[in-house]
């Protein structure tokens, strides 16, 4: 079965933040591909992010944040970094707790698009 991966940063009971990953079933659309169940939402903003951006923060809101043209390191509130790289989505769930921090990976502005529901 076909799939599409997100990486969810959630906060626990305690407020530290982590990593987990979503895994989105696709099913056959024929000929324009395979497409995942629709998900309701409740508005979309675009962002860029000046070059040095590096900030710890709870997520303003549930929201998918699409990498659009430029790559970001992660860092949970226990320390552990990941990266991500142009294209790929996040889940961001941390609303409350501690938070995470974000980071450009180069030294250049960087945009997303924020998906809240």
């Amino acid at each position: 079965m076909e799939q599409f991966k997100v990486t969810r940063v959630y906060a626990d009971a305690a407020g530290e933040s982590h990593f987990d990953e979503v895994f989105y079933p696709l099913t056959d659309g024929g000929p324009i591909g395979h497409l995942s169940q629709s998900v309701a939402v409740k508005e979309v903003m675009f962002r860029k992010v000046p070059a040095g951006y590096k900030d710890m923060h709870t997520a303003p809101a549930k929201q998918y944040v699409v990498l659009l043209d430029g790559g970001v390191e992660i860092e949970t509130s226990l320390g552990e970094k990941r990266q991500f790289q142009q294209g790929e989505v996040l889940l961001m769930e941390d609303t409350t707790g501690k938070g995470h921090r974000s980071s450009n990976l180069e030294q250049r502005e960087r945009g997303s698009l924020f998906i809240v529901f």
